[in-house]
């Protein structure tokens, strides 16, 4: 396999024999030396900007779509060559899953395939470590297979541990022991509805290539499986946000119950407190005339009457219903 920083903007390359035998691409514009050619650019090169601008197997159109600065996902088919632009997921050089979303942009000849990115993204590291592992591509369909299924393949594995944390923190509060932490729940909660987006975004993709007339009649079926596969992802998706909704559902339901039951114990012992209050309010009043104010016993008898009215209190709310759970 070729080396980093062969060419100019050229990541890595290679051109694939009738068989799928593959072999490194040196220069851009080298001459081809299979059936099928795919080159790995990287747009952040001026090198790469002017070898697009002046490629003439590119049409005006697919040549706009590769260099523009917007990365909105979109598709363009032009005089049988096709354009994409996808979300993929970025990767730093220690850090292989990070949560920025970058722009891939694809272009597809019969006999050429351009990939290219600004930051380093992770389809095209698992794209070539499975050509590597043997992998194939004699034509777009399989290179356009090959690339989308290892956007999705990422995103499945990201989903799948999701999912096993949303399981997780469920099964704790099932248990009641060490219920799920609030932000945990908020991060898997927007990493969802991230991924949510970028399948939604590139379903709809897919969706209007295959409803597109000039779409070339090799691609129509990678990009209908393509379509039923991102649909079954997103479904995983679905799923794995209502299990969180349930979950934070739950956990609203069991706060909201431990703050009524505070409030609730509360209001009665703010009740069995108030006359015991009232007593020792106008006992402790400056003025003449005072009961219990010349005895020996003044103060205990005061604190009786206090616990008698609290002790009243308590009879009148048991037997008015207050006190029923």
């Amino acid at each position: 396999m070729p080396a980093q920083g062969m060419g100019p903007g050229l990541i890595w390359g290679l051109d694939f024999a009738a068989d799928g035998t593959p072999s490194p691409v040196a220069r851009c514009d080298g001459d081809t030396t299979g059936v099928f050619r795919w080159l790995h650019l990287n747009l952040a090169d001026h090198g790469t900007r002017q070898w697009i601008a002046d490629a003439p197997d590119l049409s005006p159109q697919i040549r706009d779509l590769l260099l523009a600065p917007d990365t909105h996902q979109r598709a363009l088919v032009d005089g049988g060559c096709v354009g994409c632009v996808l979300h993929d997921f970025e990767r730093d050089f220690d850090i292989a899953d990070t949560d920025r979303i970058g722009a891939l942009r694809i272009a597809l000849t019969p006999s050429l395939m351009l990939t290219t990115r600004l930051h380093p993204l992770r389809s095209a590291d698992i794209a070539r470590g499975r050509l590597e592992r043997g992998g194939a591509a004699t034509g777009p369909a399989q290179a356009l297979d090959l690339l989308v299924g290892a956007i999705t393949g990422n995103i499945a594995d990201i989903a799948r541990s999701l999912g096993n944390d949303v399981q997780q923190g469920e099964d704790a509060f099932l248990d009641g022991h060490h219920l799920p932490d609030a932000r945990d729940l908020i991060r898997i909660r927007r990493r969802l509805a991230q991924i949510h987006r970028l399948l939604t975004g590139m379903r709809g993709v897919f969706q209007r290539l295959e409803e597109d007339e000039e779409l070339p009649e090799t691609l129509r079926p990678t990009v209908e499986k393509l379509v039923q596969r991102l649909q079954a992802l997103d479904g995983d998706i679905l799923g794995a946000q209502s299990q969180l909704r349930l979950l934070r559902d739950e956990l609203d339901i069991q706060s909201a119950q431990r703050t009524n039951q505070n409030l609730y114990i509360l209001s009665i012992i703010t009740a069995l407190m108030l006359p015991a209050t009232l007593v020792t309010g106008i006992f402790g009043m400056n003025t003449g005339g005072m009961p219990l104010a010349s005895g020996a016993h003044g103060t205990l008898l005061a604190a009786l009457v206090a616990a008698g009215a609290a002790g009243l209190t308590y009879w009148l709310l048991r037997w008015m219903g207050f006190m029923r759970r």
